[in-house]
């Protein structure tokens, strides 16, 4: 039986779709925390159950009968503490292998802007690897589909002005991940593993302005505005704060080298060559 939580997100939806065409629907657990959303999943014949990671009854109730355990970590104030009780409970139900996805970090950047959300992935890596559960552990790196969000959708006419300097960044689709961690769960031989999720090479927002001016036939400007006047314009257009503070996170960690991360493991995972990012700023803008 394979528990996948977070399983209404984008991310965890994504996976037990793909599980769906590996694995038989009633293998499958989908731990969700809106019981609104259950019907989705009942009706193609997975197990819901209602909880999350605060919730120590409600993991108790979803770990009976795991044996896999599919860990999406969480932004919080607490995350380590919500990733630890999730692990805790994991291993008293005797789930036999956890799977966590966490962030892929630049060892070569000695100071993080993403601070404490680093130290939640690094801590959470570290305490399941010590808990003695078999592991295999996901290094992701950012989404490609979160371009549009940071840059909009009319960049071909409006140019791109985001505050990430020359900063380069590794984008690998989210289906495409999702795609290879099924892969992983309805497959052995990923024991104790880490592998890099991520998109090669790494590519500047100048790169992705000069990829669509190629593909345009039209100039695609880019600008670096400083990061006050860029948040300032964004409230001008009624941006809310939280979308206003993780685009200037994006921009700052970009800037900053966080995510210029060469090699990946994504390919292997998925058995084919992952969409590059010129085809997906081809479909995504032009199309």
């Amino acid at each position: 039986m394979i528990l996948v939580t977070g399983a209404t997100g984008n991310l965890g939806k994504s996976v037990i779709e793909n599980l769906l065409n590996q694995v038989p629907a009633s293998k499958i657990v989908a731990l969700i925390r809106n019981a609104n959303k259950a019907k989705y999943f009942e009706d193609k014949g997975v197990r819901v159950q209602i909880g999350d990671y605060t919730d120590k009854t409600s993991l108790i109730t979803a770990m009976q009968g795991v044996t896999k355990l599919f860990m999406i970590s969480i932004e919080s104030e607490n995350s380590f503490f919500d990733h630890k009780n999730v692990i805790d409970i994991a291993k008293d139900a005797g789930v036999k292998h956890i799977y966590y996805t966490g962030g892929a970090l630049n060892k070569n950047v000695k100071n993080s802007i993403l601070g404490s959300l680093v130290d939640s992935y690094i801590t959470t890596q570290n305490y399941i690897i010590e808990s003695g559960l078999t592991y295999t552990i996901f290094q992701n790196g950012l989404y490609t589909e979160t371009i549009p969000f940071f840059i909009g959708y009319d960049v071909v006419n409006a140019g791109i002005s985001f505050p990430a300097g020359e900063g380069k960044a590794t984008f690998a689709k989210r289906t495409e991940m999702a795609e290879a961690f099924a892969n992983v769960l309805a497959s052995e031989g990923h024991d104790n593993k880490i592998y890099l999720i991520t998109g090669f090479p790494t590519y500047s927002f100048k790169d992705i302005a000069q990829m669509l001016s190629e593909l345009s036939g039209k100039p695609v400007s880019y600008v670096s505005p400083d990061p006050n006047e860029y948040e300032a314009k964004l409230r001008e257009y009624g941006v809310t704060e939280n979308d206003i503070y993780f685009s200037s996170l994006l921009a700052a960690i970009t800037k900053n080298q966080e995510y210029d991360i060469n090699g990946s493991d994504l390919e292997q995972l998925l058995g084919r060559k992952p969409t590059d990012l010129k085809t997906y700023l081809k479909e995504t803008f032009l199309t």
